[in-house]
């Protein structure tokens, strides 16, 4: 029986079994203003995706969609643990690195020119804790856009998955998160792959390779269920007008550049770009004057468009027919590189790194583990950020005026890149335990700075003593397509990356890789061609690894003088109660007196901090003295705290008491206990003892 909606219309769904569970797509339920609204449920994860497209074309140079992932903290039964903050606000980084994961397979699937407005909105009303849901809520998503008739050629879906114990598997419990080797997202359409992120530790490329293959087999069934709900709304396709670029003036542009490319624009950067934007400037004076007072802005961004796509085409033109690039590199050649650590004299770890123009200056500051971030997301298992990689790029890096504000969604996107490419690779809190905050500051842009930024933070990292396990390199690399020939181009420059195909950057040590990133801008490619591209990295990888290991090789072994002194002590969790105290009254007076920093671990690792040696000392030395437990053999200096006719018992540690009985006090016969010993007194006691109950046996003559 079929259900009706309050504006009478049906409420369809279709529901396909897809990796282990029900995922079911259903319209008319709400959303009935938005253009196209669709709800997601798979398990207890419901997410709502809306599509909103405008009326009417506008006037913009871009095409404006805009893609969001909204976290609800009701979602997950949660109220946000800020003690101020209550309602969502802005988005959490997690929230707009998911937005940005779900954007970057959906934007390459609009056609060139299309100019109306699209807004898309994946919202998470339930959230079952038991996986992830942003692969749900880019079903969500593609499956609104799907519904609203513009020329998008979906459907997308995507997967996250991991591997454990050698096997493959989608949907994974934070437990098995945990143990996995891999992390990766694989998204695309029916027929190919559209983008890829991963994080892994150290796997090989024939691992990422199989995990491709894997992830795109299993994500076809959501294409397949989406397909089945638009054969049942039977969307109306929308009229649209492409603003491309007039084949008029484009011949007229490609006639009057022709003997000005190829041979002629190839030098190295940044003299290239100053080649290209002197040429810029001589094409607009000519056709200002040629078409005098008809040269209107709309015009001449025409014309500038034109010229755009004719240096473009030249670059293609080059790799294709030559295999030379535009600075005149080899396919396979890795720009010059120069990198240096130390080059801030009150950081605690420095560097800068270069390559061709690209250059990112990189700041490491070590703190205690209570600097840590706290992550508040509407995830269960959101906990702390111990490792944060921050990347800035303001104007000046592209030798633009631009005005300064918070950080962008590229800029968290790098970062985080960045980022992912070291955590494989860190200490753990109880080999190295500090919060660690690296920034990198773009100085120079022109390709890849979340590659610069990968590498100038591992060479940071090192310099400020942080003992990573290997040090980590990274590459980005390009592709063009030529019909069905692919060209594999290593570090690629703006130029390449503007005119080719798919740009991708891998990260890895020695032993293997530890972070992908793969955007493609065909409607998808083929999972055997992204398996060569990830197999061609490993040599440029290579290449620029061991470059900077003839910068450093190994961290150093000694903090620098300004970076905080933090010493670590392991000890019962059962005892963390005595450290901190009736109210933290224990806690506050230990710190009030020494001076130090402590930080307590629910796992029992205690962590004292500070600049002063001696204050650490006196704090260490005080909670050991709390939570020491008793030794066997072990002589100890206590306090008579009560008399018996048997014996005494004497406090040997804080809150332990043992009882030394009368015959343990003197090696000659003693009739009174009195006659020993006296309350308060202190006294030298051996722990001869311990039974089953706990009950402590002191001796005061085998002490002696």
């Amino acid at each position: 029986m079929s259900i009706i909606n309050p504006h009478g219309k049906e409420i369809l769904s279709v529901t396909v079994d897809y990796c282990g569970r029900p995922l079911t797509l259903e319209v008319n339920r709400v959303g009935f203003r938005s253009t196209a609204s669709v709800l997601v449920r798979y398990g207890d994860t419901v997410v709502l995706g809306t599509a909103q497209v405008g009326s009417r074309p506008v006037q913009l140079d871009y095409f404006p969609l805009s893609i969001d992932y909204e976290e609800k903290f009701y979602a997950a039964g949660k109220i946000s643990g800020s003690r101020f903050i209550k309602r969502e606000g802005r988005p959490s980084d997690e929230a707009i690195l998911i937005g940005r994961l779900i954007d970057r397979p959906i934007r390459p699937l609009f056609p060139k020119g299309y100019r109306q407005e699209v807004q898309v909105v994946a919202s998470v009303l339930s959230m079952d804790p038991s996986f992830r849901p942003d692969s749900v809520a880019m079903i969500a998503a593609s499956a609104a856009l799907m519904l609203t008739g513009t020329p998008f050629d979906g459907p997308v879906a995507g997967v996250r998955v991991g591997r454990v114990n050698g096997e493959f598997k989608a949907f994974l419990t934070a437990e098995e998160r945990e143990q996995s080797d891999l992390d990766i997202v694989v998204a695309g359409i029916e027929t190919g792959v559209t983008m890829v992120e991963a994080g892994a530790n150290e796997v090989s490329e024939e691992v990422i390779g199989e995990a491709l293959e894997w992830a795109f087999k299993a994500y076809q069934p959501a294409i397949a269920l989406q397909r089945e709900l638009v054969a049942k709304v039977q969307p109306v396709a929308q009229e649209y007008e492409l603003i491309l670029p007039n084949e008029e003036v484009q011949s007229e542009v490609d006639a009057w550049i022709s003997d000005k490319l190829g041979q002629k624009l190839r030098a190295p950067y940044p003299e290239r770009n100053e080649m290209v934007n002197e040429l810029r400037w001589s094409f607009h004076e000519v056709f200002g004057e040629k078409l005098g007072e008809d040269y209107t802005k709309e015009l001449r961004d025409e014309y500038d468009e034109a010229f755009t796509m004719a240096l473009h085409k030249d670059v293609r033109r080059g790799i294709v027919e030559e295999q030379t690039r535009p600075d005149g590199r080899k396919l396979d050649e890795v720009r010059v590189l120069s990198s240096e650590v130390g080059v801030l004299p009150r950081t605690h770890g420095s560097s800068i790194f270069t390559r061709g123009v690209t250059q990112g200056l990189n700041i490491v500051t070590l703190a205690p583990l209570s600097y840590a971030q706290v992550v508040d997301t509407m995830e269960v298992n959101d906990g702390e950020r111990r490792y944060m990689h921050h990347y800035n790029a303001p104007g000046f890096t592209v030798g633009e005026v631009r005005r300064l504000g918070s950080p962008g969604r590229r800029e968290i996107g790098h970062g985080y890149l960045a980022e992912r490419a070291l955590i494989p690779v860190l200490p753990t809190e109880e080999e190295f335990p500090y919060a660690i905050r690296s920034v990198t500051e773009i100085m120079s842009q022109n390709g890849s700075t979340s590659m610069a930024a990968t590498c100038s933070s591992c060479l940071a990292l090192m310099d400020a003593g942080v003992p990573i396990k290997r040090p980590v390199s990274g590459i980005a690399m390009g592709l063009m397509m030529d019909g069905d020939k692919p060209y594999v181009l290593t570090d690629i420059a703006d130029a390449e990356d503007f005119a080719g195909d798919m740009d991708f950057k891998v990260t890895g040590t020695s032993e293997g890789i530890t972070a992908i990133q793969m955007d493609m801008k065909l409607h998808g490619l083929p999972v055997s061609i992204l398996k060569m591209a990830i197999s061609g990295a490993k040599s440029g990888r290579a290449h620029i690894l061991e470059h900077m290991l003839t910068t450093m090789a190994t961290p150093r072994t000694a903090l620098s003088p300004y970076a905080p002194r933090i010493e670590k002590i392991k000890i019962n969790p059962d005892k963390i109660g005595a450290v901190i105290g009736k109210g933290g009254e224990m806690i506050n007076k230990i710190t009030s007196e020494t001076g130090a920093e402590i930080d307590i671990k629910d796992d029992g690792l205690i962590t004292v901090a500070s600049p002063d040696g001696a204050s650490i000392e006196k704090a260490l030395n005080w909670i050991k003295s709390l939570t020491e437990e008793p030794e066997v053999g072990r002589i100890y200096e206590g306090k008579v705290v009560s008399i018996k006719d048997f014996g005494a018992f004497v406090n040997i540690l804080p809150g332990i008491d043992g009882m030394v009985h009368i015959s343990q006090l003197s090696n000659e016969r003693v009739e009174n206990v009195t006659d020993v010993l006296s309350d308060g007194q202190i006294v030298k006691v051996k722990l001869t003892g311990i039974d089953e109950r706990g009950r402590l046996s002191l001796s005061i003559k085998d002490a002696a």
